[in-house]
């Protein structure tokens, strides 16, 4: 098989070169300066992106050791070291536990950067109504209206749940501690598209719900809906819980079922009434 003469040269001129700036001790080859490859035009980014990746063939991995030098050793990679993971409950476990007051509880939720949630709402939705009340209604999370006003159940659930109150001589407005509310969620920030709380999100929540109820010290705790029952009780199963007690931190608690749910099914509202009506048996009691 013939061999092309200017082929032969053309490599052994390049060989030669290669090892005169080795020499000189040229080991990476730099521009000027840096390009910023956002600024190429978009042809020639999709091209380079897309460019196959060519396979190793014949001769691959030999790099030609200029003449006179002994071969450089190689050089082991090293090991990749993955950062270590966040025990997220435990740094709101922390943050939480340094709070002693609402307001000082208020700001470490707003400070606290491990819920992705926070990044896609409007307003941190913190809580409502009378902080010396004798009952806290623990809801889900919020959803479009209580993220555009920064306050739990204002939407249409919300109006239902101000009705059914009133329905036994209580509201969130009330002064009077004995027929105040005290509202707020084991969500401080709108899940996308209104979805039901994770289990892990419920988790990291949770430190926060027990310090909030544990800064309130309420008599009684009305939690409503499932995300609100798993965070007090580790258990699911609203329609099987609601109507009876149990407790929750050392105190009583009330399962009811979501206003929310109550607009789906009217037929329900009968149960959510007898609920109400046991919770005023017990204040009164």
């Amino acid at each position: 098989m013939g061999i092309n003469v200017e082929i032969a040269q053309d490599w052994h001129a390049a060989l030669a070169a290669l090892s005169w700036q080795y020499d000189l001790g040229v080991e990476d080859v730099v521009l000027d300066a840096a390009v910023n490859r956002y600024d190429l035009p978009e042809a020639t980014r999709t091209a380079k992106l897309e460019a196959p990746v060519p396979g190793p063939g014949p001769g691959a991995g030999i790099v030609p050791v200029p003449k006179g030098r002994s071969p450089s050793p190689a050089i082991a990679p090293q090991p990749v070291v993955a950062a270590p993971a966040v025990d997220v409950v435990a740094v709101a476990q922390a943050a939480a536990g340094r709070a002693g007051t609402l307001d000082a509880l208020r700001e470490a939720l707003a400070t606290f950067e491990h819920c992705d949630l926070k990044r896609g709402a409007r307003n941190l939705v913190f809580a409502d109504g009378n902080p010396k009340a004798r009952v806290l209604i623990l809801g889900e999370a919020p959803g479009r209206d209580e993220d555009m006003e920064g306050l739990p159940f204002v939407g249409s659930a919300g109006q239902l749940l101000d009705q059914m109150f009133a329905a036994i001589g209580m509201s969130r407005r009330s002064p009077d501690a004995q027929a105040a509310l005290y509202i707020t969620n084991v969500l401080p920030w709108r899940p996308p598209g209104n979805r039901d709380p994770e289990p892990e999100e419920i988790a990291m929540m949770r430190p926060f719900v027990e310090r909030h109820i544990a800064l309130v010290d309420p008599q009684v705790i009305v939690a409503m809906g499932n995300a609100p029952l798993f965070a007090l009780t580790g258990s699911k199963g609203i329609l099987r819980a609601r109507g009876s007690w149990g407790q929750a931190f050392g105190r009583p608690l009330l399962p009811m079922t979501h206003p929310a749910y109550l607009l789906r099914n009217p037929i329900a509202k009968r149960e959510a009434w007898a609920d109400l009506l046991a919770l005023q048996v017990r204040l009164r009691g």
